[in-house]
């Protein structure tokens, strides 16, 4: 006690005469008072482009103007090791993760299809046949969020709005601009290349504003299928890239070799065979006329990102976005790079050529946002849901371990070697997202215990070439991977839709659904080709910078929450990013 006395009383004679006294400012300093208004950009632009490598960046940078990435990474800030935490890496899980800031895990979205147990099929991703096409074909336009468990960063602003907030999906995918749109969009448009025009469904709107119907019916995808495809910049040049005619692309259909030029006039000619002749009723009274031409191909050109500016710019214009006084959302989604990578693989000169061409559209939807909304006005992110293997016939070239399976062959397999073991029957219903589903009811009728199966399946797929793991259903759900394959299994997989057995193939080898033909490219792994993308945010409240620090795409919707001074998504799993935040 004397100690302490002590102690307080030498500590009293240290302070100034008087005792403790109130911090005060100093002479000089002035108070910094919170703004009366919240501030938040008027505009927030999400970009994912499909299948997008992170070395893409830099493997093109000395043919970048400075318009595009050039300038996002010359005034904005990127994340240079970012990646994706769970398998499959398929551009519907991709979307919904970014939007959603959590895994398949929470959000339900686990692949592009899976297996539906209850009703003994296959489903996709946004199908949905409760709700009816608006501006095309049925097939193309019974689409909505549906399948999709967690609210959305679009639908976080939409709620701290009051619903005034303006969130609108543009690509050429359904699921691209649907999934990022979130549940309370106030609009989603798609590409439908049954007829050229961007689409919806009633899940957002009867009919097609007018705007949207004069734009479709100006012809635009027809006009940019009228002209070959060529390459942008002298063929010589594309040095970054393999030869123009090597085995492992795959030629147009209707092309003797997939060289330049892509005579898209020819190739375009027909209306392809698995369209309908006859279009459905769009709802807006109108019958469309069957198509003549194939302008589905034009997603397969760097000509569909082109498409897709095209109309994200007429919705900045018509919609008033960014422009209103509050905040707006445009989620917009590059797609064609993805059907040219899977076709010709990330070394073709096409892959490049449509990244040079992408850059420029970068480059003319950043001069519109400065000149619509206001130079920083606008707060910028661009990721990508995948990126992509080498083709394999490129590693093979190049003495580069990689491979090819056949899903089919893996179902067959692990089916045959069922039949040994338990008899007749139909045991495997499906192969999916290198998953087996098998059929727990015969399982179940037969008395044979679903964990052995499971375990029969894992023993059956460690025979098969390329495939290094498989790991059960039941042991996932037993055990918790903070990192390594386990984890990104477990990210991935939700219990109501997931498949029995899961499939780890080893580094480089691919899923090809044409094997034994191995052309272009794919994804899926955990890979770090398939799950290493750019991060950049640029514009609005965004300093440059750049950090080499381990960050995942599930932090993008936190960190966007943080900006916007608004709730995360309900079932948000991912962490504010604090250096492009500035704390």
């Amino acid at each position: 006690m004397k100690k302490m006395l002590r102690f307080r009383l030498a500590l009293l004679l240290a302070l100034p005469f008087g005792g403790w006294a109130a911090p005060q400012p100093a002479e000089n300093a002035t108070l910094n008072p919170q703004p009366s208004t919240l501030q938040r950009p008027k505009l927030v632009v999400g970009i994912v482009v499909d299948q997008m490598r992170y070395d893409y960046i830099y493997r093109f940078w000395s043919k970048y103007p400075a318009g595009g990435f050039r300038r996002l990474l010359g005034e904005g800030f990127s994340y240079e090791s970012c990646h994706y935490n769970y398998v499959p890496t398929y551009t519907g899980p991709g979307h919904a993760s970014v939007y959603t800031g959590t895994t398949p895990a929470v959000h339900g979205i686990i692949g592009n299809n899976w297996w539906v147990r209850e009703e003994g099929r296959e489903t996709y991703v946004t199908e949905d046949k409760t709700v009816q096409a608006v501006g095309g074909t049925a097939a193309a336009g019974q689409m909505s969020p549906r399948y999709m468990l967690s609210t959305t960063i679009t639908d976080e602003l939409r709620l701290a709005t009051n619903f005034q907030a303006k969130t609108i999906g543009v690509s050429m995918k359904d699921r691209g601009s649907i999934l990022p749109a979130g549940h309370s969009a106030t609009a989603a448009y798609w590409y439908d290349g049954t007829n050229g025009a961007f689409i919806s469904s009633t899940f957002y709107q009867k009919t097609l504003p007018d705007w949207v119907t004069k734009f479709n019916a100006a012809g635009h995808a027809a006009e940019y299928l009228a002209k070959p495809w060529n390459t942008l910049l002298p063929i010589a040049g594309y040095t970054e890239s393999s030869a123009d005619d090597v085995p492992w692309e795959a030629a147009f259909k209707g092309e003797s070799k997939p060289v330049f030029p892509h005579d898209l006039p020819v190739l375009s000619a027909g209306a392809p065979a698995s369209v309908t002749p006859v279009l459905k009723n769009s709802g807006d009274g109108k019958n469309p006329q069957p198509p003549t031409q194939n302008l589905d191909l034009i997603r397969s050109t760097p000509f569909g990102n082109s498409l897709t500016t095209d109309f994200a710019l007429e919705i900045l214009r018509q919609e008033q976005m960014g422009q209103r006084g509050i905040t707006d959302f445009l989620a917009l989604s590059y797609s064609s790079t993805d059907y040219v990578g899977h076709q010709f693989g990330p070394n073709s000169i096409e892959a490049e050529d449509t990244y040079l061409r992408l850059d420029r559209e970068l480059a003319r939807l950043f001069e519109a946002l400065d000149k619509q909304v206001g130079r920083g006005q606008t707060l910028v992110f661009l990721t990508a849901d995948h990126a992509a293997a080498h083709a394999v016939g490129f590693s093979q070239a190049h003495r580069l371990p990689g491979g090819g399976v056949g899903p089919s062959v893996i179902r067959d397999s692990v089916q045959r070697a069922l039949t040994r073991q338990y008899g007749a029957g139909q045991w495997v219903l499906s192969y999916e997202n290198q998953q087996v589903y098998l059929n727990r009811s015969l399982l179940k009728r037969k008395n044979i215990d679903l964990g052995k199966a499971q375990q029969d399946v894992a023993a059956a797929l460690l025979t098969l070439p390329g495939v290094t793991q498989a790991l059960t259903a039941l042991d996932l759900q037993r055990a918790h991977w903070s990192e390594g394959l386990g984890m990104y299994q477990e990210n991935g997989f939700y219990a109501p839709r997931s498949g029995d057995v899961l499939t780890v193939l080893a580094p480089g080898w691919l899923e090809a659904y044409a094997y034994p033909v191995v052309k272009g490219t794919t994804h899926g792994s955990a890979g770090a080709y398939d799950t290493h993308v750019p991060l950049l945010f640029w514009g609005w409240g965004v300093k440059h910078g750049e950090s080499s620090a381990a960050v995942h795409t599930i932090d993008i919707a936190p960190t966007i929450a943080q900006f916007l001074h608004i709730q995360e998504p309900s079932g948000c799993s991912g962490v504010p990013l604090r250096e492009v935040l500035g704390r």
